[in-house]
């Protein structure tokens, strides 16, 4: 990585000290739940299963859960506040002893959260943040700043350090989004040969991607890269520069580390792609949402909790073993 890590890392997470964790139950002898609403289930709400990405932070939870003891109900919002709503105000009537939650929305997830812990359930958000402190017992994420970093290196390193291209970007709603264009953006500005010429939100959506993509070349047909910011985007203008007769001669780049992503790696389709460790903080939120039932502590440190991205190429993806994860 031509970019220094740790200065990455240092610049993108700024992190919150943990608050919230006064008052805390008893702790419990036993594997039954002494927090929450006192029973033994976990409820996990993530986004849309149909995403290979939510699929398997919905099943690392629930695998990581049944194996400490507790039933775990999976459920997805797919991005509705409405339903997340829905869905937190179930697990209360079901006296979850806790809540693993992919926040729909960086603010309209707030009151969603805020109504949970009224309820004396503890939530753990994964995935995704929500844009107030001390109401999670803990937000754990990707560093997106460090893998956007990752990505914008090596989609110079595609591109030659010259021409033009069109990014896709996520939902405006989560903060994810914003902090992946604005870290490619940070490095991507230092190559003045290389011209932006659009950016379109497709809100991490593979038609979206798809149709955006064909937009955009119907206005710029001599563009020669897709910057996107998640996999499902990136393989959408797959398609749609396939349809074109163009993949050949424009190079794309992903985000989030898809089996299908790294086929496409594989394929020689797409460039390369970042591998966020959705399984490894949604098993960790369990593992914390455990702890903090039996002893009042999550036994972490801080709040917000940042893992580093690992950068897929044609050189290591056959270390790829999915689900979204890549041998030592």
């Amino acid at each position: 990585m031509k970019l220094k890590a740790a200065a990455v890392l240092a610049a993108s997470t700024a992190i919150f000290a943990l608050t919230g964790c006064g008052g805390s139950p008893a702790p419990s002898t036993t594997g039954s739940a002494s927090a929450g609403g006192g029973s033994n289930l976990i409820t996990v709400i993530v986004n849309n299963p149909a995403n290979p990405y939510w699929s398997t932070e919905g099943a690392a939870a629930k695998a990581e859960g049944e194996k400490l003891g507790y039933k775990v109900d999976v459920t997805s919002h797919k991005g509705d506040t409405k339903a997340e709503s829905d869905l937190v105000d179930a697990a209360i009537t079901n006296k979850s002893a806790a809540i693993i939650l992919d926040p729909a929305n960086a603010d309209g997830s707030i009151g969603g959260v805020q109504k949970a812990v009224s309820a004396g359930i503890p939530v753990f958000l994964v995935n995704a943040e929500i844009n107030e402190q001390g109401l999670a017992k803990a937000q754990l994420v990707s560093n997106n700043a460090q893998g956007a970093a990752l990505g914008a290196q090596e989609f110079v390193k595609a591109m030659g350090g010259k021409g033009s291209y069109v990014e896709l970007k996520g939902a405006p709603s989560d903060n994810n989004a914003a902090t992946r264009s604005n870290g490619y953006a940070t490095v991507l500005s230092q190559y003045p040969d290389l011209k932006l010429l659009d950016a379109q939100v497709a809100n991490w959506d593979q038609k979206e991607g798809h149709d955006k993509t064909q937009s955009m070349l119907q206005a710029h047909p001599d563009l020669q890269g897709v910057l996107a910011g998640n996999d499902q985007m990136a393989l959408g203008a797959i398609a749609a520069l396939k349809e074109a007769g163009k993949l050949a001669s424009v190079k794309v780049g992903g985000f989030d580390g898809a089996p299908d992503a790294a086929e496409a790696v594989k394929a020689g389709s797409l460039s390369y792609t970042v591998l966020q460790p959705v399984a490894e903080f949604a098993k960790k939120a369990v593992q914390q949402a455990d702890s903090f039932i039996k002893t009042g502590k999550t036994g972490a440190s801080e709040e917000k909790q940042a893992f580093d991205c690992t950068l897929i190429t044609k050189d290591n993806v056959s270390k790829f073993t999915s689900p979204f994860t890549l041998s030592k």
